[in-house]
């Protein structure tokens, strides 16, 4: 990766400041509804950053602030040549319990060279996902063979996409770059597929649509749209079409089902015998005179930060590359990082960096974390279950939503963050979210 692709999210959101002023891109949208705006001048008026990674957000979460305070988004028409508008591009993911009805155990084969623990990047994941049968098994298909995939042009197409404030507009594309990660044809349809070894709350649209209107002119065979999730080794698959081809925004979710390479059969009476042998640890009270204590949660989606352990494992990374992985803004990177740390799994260390010739820091996971992962799935999630309950709010919280029934009222919880002290008042509403969250994700576990 060249060097001025490694800015931070932070430089492209003020690139796109400097190109926004510049060229006066709010005004001219209001007069006109959209902008066009070509690589050359992305590339002058950003900071003589690479085009491409001032343009591709695969998750709405990282859109530079620019887009986020004027509802606006961008789309490639071309190699060199983009436009602006408020799009809606992104497609929200389901939960990993959401419109799925059971997960279904798969056996991998006994091969030297594949391991369940190692399935470490996207294209290990299609490997995986190729020789254990999962999409004969989804696509009701046999004999899948991965025949395409890579970086192509997408050639020539038009297509109608709505806009939050406006009438929908008419785009044309002209050779458009677009990648897939596979390409896969049985006897009866073609198969794209979009693989993501990170967990995000939507993902852009135009992953499959752009693929699928590349290569819908080429076969006569009917298209199958794929997005593929592997975490936690799980793979969650979702299957979309376009009930409209000239429409980007006629996606619909046709089916999902998840598939786990080991046994997560977790029932309440596992999660009952959990908090009965966890004894309380952290109180989690707020010492502001402590600068070593752990702030508390800020990070509400669980499964993400089980996503940025595993990838952490892997490789150490400063904050600026997991911001970059995750699609976080750098704050977030810190809040997601102060989770880990919460729960004994991360912490920072500060290494010499032979490139630079420098001292620079880098989140690593703890040795604890690493037993944690050495664990098989359902003795992992349990471990997890039994960290989160040895803050007394999440023992207290969990046995009165297992008594009820139900996650804790957000007024009731505000109430025992107050009465624990956790945080300061101004946090309480923000932080009461993340404790749900991992509530959530706790009772979940039986439901898949």
């Amino acid at each position: 990766m060249k060097n001025n692709e490694k800015q931070s999210r932070l430089s492209i959101s003020q690139s796109w400041d400097m190109i926004f002023s510049a060229l006066n891109i709010g005004k001219k949208i209001k007069e006109d509804g959209y902008f066009v705006i070509t690589a050359n001048d992305i590339k002058k008026y950003g900071g003589n950053i690479e085009p491409r990674s001032m343009t591709k957000w695969d998750s709405s979460e990282l859109l530079p602030k620019a887009f986020k305070d004027n509802n606006l988004n961008i789309l490639p028409t071309s190699r060199g040549a983009y436009i602006i508008s408020d799009f809606n591009l992104y497609e929200k993911i389901p939960d990993l319990t959401e419109s799925v009805l059971e997960m279904q155990k798969i056996n991998v084969p006994n091969y030297e060279t594949i391991s369940v623990d190692k399935i470490t990047s996207e294209s290990k994941a299609i490997n995986v996902l190729l020789l254990t049968k999962i999409l004969d098994c989804f696509l009701e298909e046999e004999d899948n063979v991965n025949t395409f995939n890579g970086r192509e042009g997408t050639g020539k197409f038009s297509f109608k996409i709505d806009r939050i404030s406006r009438e929908p507009l008419f785009i044309d594309v002209n050779s458009a770059q677009c990648e897939i990660d596979a390409g896969l044809e049985n006897e009866n349809s073609i198969v794209i597929i979009e693989v993501k070894n990170v967990v995000h709350k939507d993902f852009h649209i135009r992953q499959l649509y752009y693929p699928y209107r590349s290569w819908e002119k080429k076969v006569n065979k009917p298209i199958r749209l794929l997005f593929v999730i592997y975490s936690n080794e799980i793979y969650r698959i979702f299957e979309y079409k376009f009930e409209d081809l000239s429409n980007y925004s006629s996606i619909k979710f046709v089916k999902g089902k998840n598939y786990s390479l080991q046994d997560t059969e977790i029932n309440m009476e596992d999660l009952l015998n959990i908090y009965k042998e966890t004894k309380i640890k952290f109180d989690d009270e707020e010492i502001k005179e402590d600068k070593n204590k752990v702030p508390f949660i800020q990070a509400d989606s669980f499964d993400r930060l089980i996503s940025l352990i595993e990838n952490i494992n892997k490789k150490p990374m400063t904050e600026l590359e997991i911001s970059e992985l995750m699609l976080f803004e750098t704050r977030q990177s810190n809040y997601y990082f102060n989770a880990g740390r919460y729960l004994g799994l991360l912490e920072k260390r500060k290494i010499y960096d032979k490139s630079s010739k420098k001292n620079i820091t880098k989140v690593y996971t703890t040795d604890f974390a690493k037993k944690i992962l050495n664990l098989n799935y359902k003795e992992r999630q349990l471990m997890y279950v039994k960290i989160i309950l040895e803050h007394r709010i999440f023992n207290e919280c969990f046995i009165e939503s297992y008594k009820t029934g139900d996650l804790p009222d957000k007024e009731f919880l505000k109430n025992i963050m107050r009465e624990l002290k956790v945080c300061s008042e101004k946090l309480i509403s923000r932080r009461a979210s993340s404790v749900i969250g991992w509530l959530k994700w706790i009772f979940n576990l039986t439901k898949l």
